[in-house]
């Protein structure tokens, strides 16, 4: 059995929230477009930017609203753009029984300036982080190793004593060539993770069954 972890890396979007870009951000396509698919995907070409800070939220949410053929106003975008998350809730009394072990948990999410604000003060399952790695913090993201190294050197992680949950293969792989005690999580396999995870603890009873509220 291995030792208990002291901490944990959980990323969010499809580990802690769900994500549906489509939903969110398809009402800001005008009717006429042929394509709002189509346009909707391009915004790909720029995400890194902002999601490792190159790209400041005005020169986005510019960019952005051009590339779509939206013409409200900003706000009216960044309503949209946070539109597109949902509780998972059954990970929600997981954080809490984890804190109850005292094992140190730390956001670790590739991201941008508008939803990381938003989602700190929307979710408050968020406060059962002592705190968090976020790529337009430190100029990095997943798979990047310069991101898992800012985490070590921040919190002072030892990868073996420390658990990491994402949603990625490939951000998974470079957390396991660096010796963390890895699980790629899919809300469809919640039993798999829920598995593996008491084998990381030793736990038998005690195991949370209730969700947190929101």
């Amino acid at each position: 059995m291995p030792s208990r972890p002291a901490a944990a890396l959980f990323d969010i979007g499809n580990v802690l929230l769900g994500v549906d870009f489509v939903r969110g951000l398809l009402p800001l396509v005008p009717a006429e477009v042929d394509d709002p698919r189509k346009r909707l995907k391009s915004l790909l070409e720029k995400r890194e930017d902002f999601e490792s800070g190159r790209l400041n939220q005005d020169t986005f949410v510019k960019w952005a609203s051009s590339r779509l053929g939206f013409v409200g106003s900003h706000e009216e975008f960044r309503h949209a753009w946070n539109s597109i998350f949902d509780p998972i809730r059954e990970m929600w009394p997981i954080l809490a029984f984890l804190r109850s072990l005292r094992i140190k948990l730390i956001l670790f999410s590739n991201t941008n300036c508008m939803h990381a604000e938003w989602l700190l003060q929307h979710y408050p399952v968020f406060e059962q982080f002592e705190g968090s790695i976020f790529s337009h913090e430190v100029g990095s993201c997943k798979p990047d190793p310069a991101i898992y190294h800012h985490a070590m050197s921040r919190y002072g992680l030892t990868p073996r004593d420390t658990l990491y949950v994402d949603d990625l293969k490939e951000n998974i792989e470079t957390g396991e060539n660096l010796g963390f005690r890895c699980h790629q999580y899919a809300r469809s396999r919640h039993l798999e993770f829920v598995t593996w995870l008491k084998g990381q603890l030793g736990v038998i009873d005690g195991w949370p069954r209730r969700p947190l509220s929101p």
